[in-house]
């Protein structure tokens, strides 16, 4: 079985590389981030199409969420588990088989210390604590973190120390959603570093490699023993206008 999460950057503007890539890799389960589309105008008919069916939460212009599967979801849930009313549309969890997925965009934050940067941090105590509250063993939690969890995880951790995604509370946030019973399944595999799934567009910084890890598939203790391979697509930040984001993947065993 294989799990890959993807900031696409807008669904509407790379829906025919979303479908090339799908029929080329055909991944059994992928959660979409900043997918930046109303739900009706989601393409869930032409996903059907292709062999997927869809489970999604968006909104006009910024944010949005979905998750993909060969089999249909199940026990959809378009927030975190508690009752505030969040106008952003950054979570939605679905049941696949007898796995529980997670797609997540959080919060930027903007500049540390901002009141964007306080929410993040209150973001990320809301979704740890709805992760506590979940009762299936097999858990999977994909997305679009904003935190580049460690120095390896930065072209330039000198440069970027202290700022925005690398801050010392952002980490320790990220790092107390793993200690609540999640293995980061890049780092199973892969201890080295110059493994970026982020790119900015500008500065030639995808041809420098000057990029975060900021993606990732984090999977529960039980579900990280079958964790086989892990790795990132990195191709998939070239060509005509791409993503600023690869797909970050793992692979299970069934």
């Amino acid at each position: 079985m294989k799990i890959v999460t993807w900031n696409i950057n807008s669904l509407r503007k790379r829906q025919d590389r979303l479908f090339t890539w799908l029929q080329a890799t055909e991944p059994d389960i992928v959660c979409l981030q900043e997918t930046k589309c109303p739900d009706e105008q989601f393409p869930a008919l032409a996903l059907q199409a292709a062999g997927y069916h869809s489970a999604y939460h968006g909104e006009k212009s910024y944010n949005g969420v979905a998750i993909l599967a060969k089999s249909e979801p199940r026990d959809v849930r378009l927030s975190l588990c508690d009752e505030v009313v969040d106008p952003q549309a950054r979570v939605i969890a679905a049941t696949i088989g007898d796995l529980r997925v997670y797609s997540i965009y959080a919060p930027n934050g903007q500049a540390v210390g901002s009141p964007a940067y306080e929410y993040k941090l209150h973001w990320y105590r809301r979704l740890r604590d709805c992760l506590a509250g979940e009762k299936s063993t097999d858990l999977v939690v994909c997305g679009d973190f904003n935190v580049a969890p460690e120095d390896i995880d930065v072209y330039d951790p000198a440069l970027w120390h202290g700022t925005i995604m690398c801050s010392e509370n952002e980490r320790r946030a990220f790092c107390e959603l793993c200690d609540a019973g999640l293995r980061d399944t890049l780092r199973l595999h892969h201890k080295e570093g110059n493994l970026f799934s982020w790119w900015d567009y500008q500065m030639r910084a995808f041809e420098k490699n000057r990029g975060l890890r900021i993606d990732a598939v984090l999977a529960s203790e039980s579900l990280a023993k079958k964790c086989v391979a892990s790795g990132i697509n990195r191709e998939m930040r070239t060509g005509k206008d791409p993503s600023d984001h690869a797909p970050v993947w793992a692979e299970f065993r069934d």
